[in-house]
């Protein structure tokens, strides 16, 4: 506890910090936005796991684990750095199977030189771009891999055609994985944050307490309402430093 507090010389908001940082209360407020920061933490991060990860990051491109949309943009090539690059209309696309038979599925790009084909069964498929006077497009593809298809029409012979194989080169499975890390380490930040605002209800060890519940900021529950709380409850838990039983040098 303080002794020999000058409360002559101090002024009002100093004497009301003093006073509350006496008061037990103080610290086991502190405690509670610590937990409960961490806490909305840890169950952000629980929900991150829990949840598909390829859903997530394509969201209603992947309706379930077999069927995909697929989904592109059609783009006139660019020419001497001066023309072209422009969206496409009307370039037919033709889904075939890879042996070159036709699936019965074929759309159109929009004035935007978009285009969609809904419910793809996920499984190796050719997509066949053409359009007259253009440079025809063979792409092999996996529904779902790739969230947007750009292709790029060339101008010349139509009867010609480029072979592009984007099969094996989705980035889809790798960022799903790197979602799940992340999830996992806002859990444990989370959880380790929790343990911060234990260390701080019980008032035993100030830099256990400050070391953990800086941790449980990394765990960003609500983006900036887990870490506001955990922020706030560790000023006031600093308030409160000596109220901690064990003798250590303190965190300024």
């Amino acid at each position: 506890m303080k002794n020999d507090i000058d409360y002559d010389s101090m002024s009002s908001l100093e004497i009301w910090l003093s006073d509350i940082s006496e008061d037990s209360a103080t610290r086991i407020a502190a405690a509670v936005l610590v937990i409960s920061g961490s806490l909305l933490g840890a169950i952000f991060g629980v929900l991150a796991i829990s949840a598909n990860p390829a859903e997530i990051l394509s969201g209603s491109l992947v309706s379930d684990d077999d069927y995909a949309d697929i989904n592109g943009i059609v783009n006139s090539a660019l020419i001497d750095n001066n023309t072209g690059g422009d969206p496409i209309e009307g370039v037919k696309l033709t889904l075939l199977n890879v042996d070159g038979t036709v699936t019965g599925k074929e759309t159109f790009t929009d004035q935007s030189g978009r285009f969609q084909m809904p419910e793809i069964k996920r499984q190796p498929f050719i997509l066949f771009a053409s359009l007259e006077d253009n440079i025809s497009i063979r792409l092999f593809l996996i529904p779902g891999d790739h969230t947007q298809i750009p292709i790029t029409m060339t101008p010349g012979d139509d009867e010609s055609v480029i072979e592009i194989d984007w099969r094996g080169e989705s980035n889809l499975s790798q960022a799903a994985t790197l979602a799940t890390i992340i999830a996992i380490l806002t859990l444990i930040s989370g959880t380790i944050g929790v343990r911060g605002g234990f260390e701080v209800l019980h008032g035993k060890s100030y830099r256990k307490a400050w070391w953990f519940s800086f941790i449980g900021l990394w765990s960003r529950g609500g983006l900036f309402i887990g870490p506001l709380l955990i922020l706030i409850g560790m000023a006031l838990s600093s308030l409160t430093k000596h109220q901690f039983t064990i003798d250590e040098i303190n965190i300024e």
